[in-house]
Order: C-alpha cells, then sequence, then structure tokens
C-alpha cells in the first residue's frame, strides 16, 4: 500500500520541500546523461561507501576511484542520488506528502537543517552494520525517513489517502498517519534487524534496499523534531 495524499493543509507555501523535490528530480534526469560505466563511477564518486568511510576513520583509506571528494561529504551528496525511476518518484511522493506539514510546523530554514541532518544520521545508522561494504549506499529515504518520524508524533491522526492493491482493484481508504507510517517503520525495523541474520537475503547487501537508514532515520527525525520546535505553533513566513 502507498500513500497519494493527506488531509492537512498548511499555512505557509512550503518552498523547502518543493525546492528538494526539484533538485532530487534534476539530479536524476543528470544521471540519465551517464552510460552505465559512468553512472557507476558517478555513484562510488558522491554516495556513502561504507567501506571507504571505514576506512578513512581508521586510517587505512580504500580507495576505489583515482579522484574522489572527502568520504564525510557524501553523506549529503548521497540524498539527492537514486537509483532509477521508481526509487526517485517513490521518495518524491513520500516528501510531497509529508515534508510540507513538517516545514511548516519548522519553519524553512530549520525544516532545511532537520532534513539534511536526519539524512546524515541515516546514513551513519547504515554505515554503522554495513562497515565493509562495497556497495554505494544512495537516496533520499534517510532523511524523508526523519521527516515522517516527526510527521508521526505532531500528527498522529491526520487521515492518510492510501491505495491497497487488492488484486486488480485498487482500494482508495483514509488511514490515520500513525498506522500507516506506524506499519512502515515496523515494517522497516523489522528487515534491518533481518538483515542481522547470517546470509540473509534482504537488506542493502543484496536486496538494494537501506533499511538500517529508513529506520534510523525515522526514530532520529521523531527525536529531533520537537527540539527544533515542531509543537511551537508559529512558523517562518
Amino acid at each position: 500500500m502507498f500513500p497519494i495524499d493527506d488531509d492537512n493543509p498548511t499555512r505557509i507555501t512550503p518552498y523547502i520541500t518543493y525546492g528538494l523535490i526539484a533538485v532530487n528530480v534534476l539530479l536524476f534526469i543528470y544521471e540519465l546523461t551517464f552510460s552505465e560505466t559512468g553512472l557507476t563511477n558517478f555513484f562510488y564518486q558522491w554516495a556513502v561507501v561504507p567501506v571507504q568511510f571505514t576506512g578513512m576513520i581508521t586510517g587505512h583509506p580504500v580507495p576505489i576511484l583515482p579522484v574522489e571528494p572527502p568520504e564525510a561529504l557524501t553523506f549529503i551528496t548521497s540524498q539527492f542520488l537514486h537509483g532509477g525511476f521508481m526509487h526517485v518518484a517513490g521518495n518524491m511522493l513520500f516528501l510531497w506528502i509529508f515534508g510540507n506539514n513538517v516545514e511548516d510546523q519548522l519553519g524553512h530554514v530549520k525544516f532545511l537543517l532537520f532534513y539534511l541532518t536526519c539524512g546524515i544520521l541515516a546514513g551513519l545508522a547504515q554505515w554503522f552494520f554495513s562497515q565493509g561494504s562495497e556497495i554505494p549506499s544512495l537516496g533520499a529515504s534517510g532523511a524523508i525517513a526523519g521527516v515522517m518520524g516527526a510527521y508521526i508524533i505532531r500528527f498522529p491522526n491526520v487521515s492518510v489517502k492510501t491505495v491497497i492493491p487488492i488484486g486488480i482493484f485498487p482500494l482508495v481508504t483514509n488511514i490515520p498517519a500513525y498506522f500507516y507510517l506506524g506499519i512502515w517503520f515496523f515494517q522497516q525495523a523489522l528487515y534491518s534487524f533481518a538483515t542481522l541474520a547470517p546470509r540473509t537475503n534482504v537488506g542493502m547487501e543484496s536486496g538494494g534496499v537501506a533499511y538500517w537508514a529508513h529506520a534510523g532515520g525515522f526514530v532520529f527525525g521523531a527525536l529531533l523534531a520537537p527540539l527544533l520546535g515542531l509543537f511551537s505553533q508559529s512558523s517562518e513566513a
């Protein structure tokens, strides 16, 4: 099941949310200009490669390409890269639905700081459980998971219009945010712990999904947003 809208109007124009969506889409279009080899090299340069970051902090760097940016920087740049159309489309849908209301509560500047910080912390959570991996980790989902973590504690009872596939006839229904987002978090947490099992077949290493980034971003978002004024009645114009 996936969301398509929420019943939660905003008091401001969410410029940061719109801007983040635009940047992600434009960078994805830019990715389409690369050859397969060029795109792979691009990801190894600008996405988080856990083994490289591990090498940096242990003093034993593991260079994969001749020219690479500082590995710490990739915890930001990786947030704007995506591995395919469905990857970017799904992430931007979630950001479109849930980001505007969190931005409304935090204000533009704090929301941008919050978003990027959640993305960094989510990336670190994924790195912690895959320190030897050479697979690039990329995507906005860790940061957006932080937005969802903030949303569930600020707007738990808001109705989220959700599509539930039932055979060939999709059912569109309204579900409380705490239920929809709660199920989403439970799934991510479950898959995250499943990746700790030997020879697991889920997780970033085999399935291409950074479950620890999702679960970690969600928790960090729920913890960080109140500190930035999530429950304040005022927001920036």
